[in-house]
């Protein structure tokens, strides 16, 4: 079924709107160009890109990749060609075919997320959204990570926002107890929508050679694991009422998705399924549209946030 066939499938975060609520995470499908060989990805609400910086990144050293029991370890490093290469490279072809592409930015501090938006308002008007990856170890505070701290969420989103012109969207991370506080300062800072949750802290060791299977010790989990994570941090989130969220964080099927609606997405990102299912997009968002007819639910907004929980 396609989803022109449900007109209630569409959705709404802050002034952006999707025509219907499955995204790609950044970093699982690229710009969309070679998924587009298995199915029209035009027919997706969203494709985050990777997250591209100002100047190419080497990344992690390998490994990078290591599978675990239900779900998916990597140490990518945020490895990437560079902005001009989305500019020259992707955008010709996300142009062409029409994707609703959001693009994933990625800086170290809040002078390179200022330059990144310089470059970025030249084709702002072929982007959705920017969504700001703020998970850049950030070495004048200490080696944290910028979206860890409350005041430079809000510096660095408010920094984005007054440069350009289109939605900004914040990645939070899981690893933080302070999701409220922070997503308030994202909200100050002008932001319309917030995404999580991003991958989980883990590693695995390789009990042969006592060496950790991953080049960089630890990496980010991802996959069905960390599912259950996922939609308490939503849950909770939502409560608050701060900013409409992008759900992700183990989606495999449409019922998982259907789950982080309840919860309290606005919208479903799909992301380690991508690797298993090469058009597990399209698959998902046919079964919330049956589902949907199924249940009589003429419009997916009726059911955002509505578990029972008492």
């Amino acid at each position: 079924m396609n989803s022109n066939d449900n007109p209630g499938i569409s959705v709404k975060l802050g002034s952006i709107r999707l025509k219907n609520p499955i995204v790609m995470c950044s970093g699982t499908f690229s710009s969309g160009i070679e998924y587009n060989n298995f199915y029209d990805v035009s027919m997706l609400g969203a494709i985050t890109t990777k997250s591209f910086s100002l100047k190419p990144r080497e990344g992690n050293k390998p490994p990078r990749l290591c599978e675990t029991s239900a779900g998916l370890l990597n140490s990518i490093g945020l490895q990437n060609e560079g902005i001009d290469f989305f500019i020259y490279e992707h955008l010709p072809f996300i142009k062409r075919e029409r994707f609703n592409t959001i693009l994933s930015m990625l800086g170290s501090d809040v002078n390179e997320f200022s330059d990144l938006a310089v470059k970025v308002r030249n084709i702002e008007e072929n982007l959705i959204a920017v969504e700001l990856n703020l998970s850049c170890p950030n070495i004048e505070k200490g080696g944290m990570s910028l979206g860890l701290i409350p005041e430079e969420v809000e510096n660095v989103t408010a920094t984005v926002r007054k440069i350009l012109n289109i939605p900004v969207i914040v990645k939070l991370s899981p690893n933080i107890e302070n999701l409220p506080e922070i997503t308030l300062r994202a909200k100050n800072g002008g932001a319309e929508a917030v995404s999580l949750i991003n991958t989980v802290v883990g590693m695995a060791i390789d009990i042969n050679t006592f060496k950790p299977k991953l080049g960089n010790v630890t990496g980010g989990l991802s996959g069905p694991a960390i599912k259950p994570i996922a939609l308490a941090k939503i849950f909770n989130l939502h409560k608050e009422k701060i900013l409409p969220i992008i759900g992700m964080g183990g989606i495999f099927s449409w019922e998982d998705a259907i789950e982080f609606i309840l919860a309290g997405s606005s919208a479903v990102g799909l992301g380690t399924v991508n690797f298993v299912d090469l058009q597990a997009g399209k698959k998902i968002l046919d079964g919330i549209i049956d589902f949907m007819n199924n249940k009589n639910i003429l419009n997916i907004g009726d059911i955002i946030g509505k578990v029972k929980a008492g």
